[in-house]
């Protein structure tokens, strides 16, 4: 019974300690854990709008809901912030720039563009009748040509059928007159020259070939056909263009479009002749905005006799602002805006000593 009065003891005294270490120190925490969390800071935002922050609770500026507490991870940021380490910076080759309102003293606007070719100038060589290509003397894109060259010999059953038409209606021209004008007429239809018609009656020999001549001196921007093949009456053959001039096309975005207009003063420079200036004028502004892109394409019409200028080129141009008021415009590199569609977004370091934005 003794033994059993020792146990009981030693149990109570257990209990006892137990409560005076572990069930005061609960107390305790209990006690200090209120004051810090009245201490913390809290930023309320709008849940529609989490670009607005706020220090304390009120209406969103911009829909008018209430605004909510924001949420913060264990690092202590805010839910529309985040932060990089050293090393993640130096990978992603992240870079800062002290930005700033600047003032646009000369009223100037700078606009980025491509060299490309006169469409004006262009012009499209046809075949005058069906056949087969045998011949082909233009190889690649890229070819000069001058006007009355041979570009290529095509056989053709039809030319061979009128071509006997035209020998039988010679022989009965004093009876038919009228069938052989039209079996001239025919043949002259299809861009056979006089003195062909002339060489056929008087051979009284069939040509199996005929030719295809240059109608114009350029260069050969488009192939359209290779030698085999058969063509269709009226069928492309070769693009032919006239590089003496090109156009310079600039995009313009949609809310600057009342600052230009044709005839306005405009100097062109390219990335590839920078120092070399061309003083034009604007020649067109389409009047057709291009929904993906939002701008319209504004065009000039350079000298090129030196051929220096090639199609696909970069181009910049500087077009004088056509209202003399000096504009404060907040300037960020073109590089740190992310387009997302409706929107633009542009990161801002928070935190001048780590890397928070």
């Amino acid at each position: 019974m003794k033994k059993y009065i020792n146990y009981i003891g030693i149990l109570a005294v257990g209990l006892l300690l137990g409560w005076f270490f572990f069930g005061n120190s609960s107390g305790e925490n209990t006690v200090h854990d209120h004051p810090e969390t009245s201490e913390t800071t809290k930023m309320w935002t709008c849940s529609m709008h989490p670009q607005i922050m706020k220090s304390e609770p009120g209406d969103c500026p911009i829909c008018g809901m209430d605004l909510i507490p924001a949420e913060t991870n264990h690092q202590g940021l805010n839910a529309n912030e985040f932060k990089l380490t050293q090393n993640a910076m130096a990978l992603a080759n992240i870079q800062t720039s002290v930005i700033g309102n600047s003032t646009n003293k000369n009223g100037s606007i700078k606009l980025s563009g491509k060299i490309a070719e006169n469409e004006e100038a262009s012009v499209v060589q046809a075949s005058y009748f069906s056949g087969r290509i045998e011949l082909l003397n233009i190889n690649s894109t890229g070819e000069e040509v001058q006007k009355g060259q041979l570009l290529a010999t095509i056989y053709s059953p039809e030319l061979i059928a009128a071509q006997q038409e035209l020998i039988t209606a010679a022989i009965l021209k004093e009876t038919q007159p009228d069938l052989y004008k039209a079996v001239r007429n025919k043949l002259a239809f299809w861009k056979i020259s006089e003195d062909q018609i002339k060489q056929i009656e008087t051979s009284k020999k069939v040509q199996q070939n005929f030719p295809i001549y240059a109608t114009v001196t350029g260069t050969v921007s488009e192939k359209l056909v290779k030698q085999g093949d058969y063509v269709k009456l009226g069928q492309a053959l070769l693009k032919i263009t006239n590089l003496n001039t090109v156009w310079a096309l600039f995009d313009v975005y949609e809310n600057q479009i009342d600052l230009f207009k044709k005839g306005q003063n405009i100097t062109v420079t390219t990335n590839a002749f920078p120092n070399k200036k061309f003083m034009e004028r604007v020649d067109f502004i389409d009047p057709t905005l291009n929904s993906a892109t939002r701008t319209v394409k504004l065009r000039v019409v350079l000298n090129n006799t030196n051929r220096d200028l090639k199609t696909g080129m970069f181009a910049e141009a500087s077009i004088l602002h056509s209202s003399n008021k000096k504009e404060d415009v907040l300037m960020v590199p073109s590089t740190a805006v992310l387009w997302t569609g409706k929107r633009s977004v542009v990161y801002v370091k928070t935190n001048s000593v780590e890397p928070v934005f």
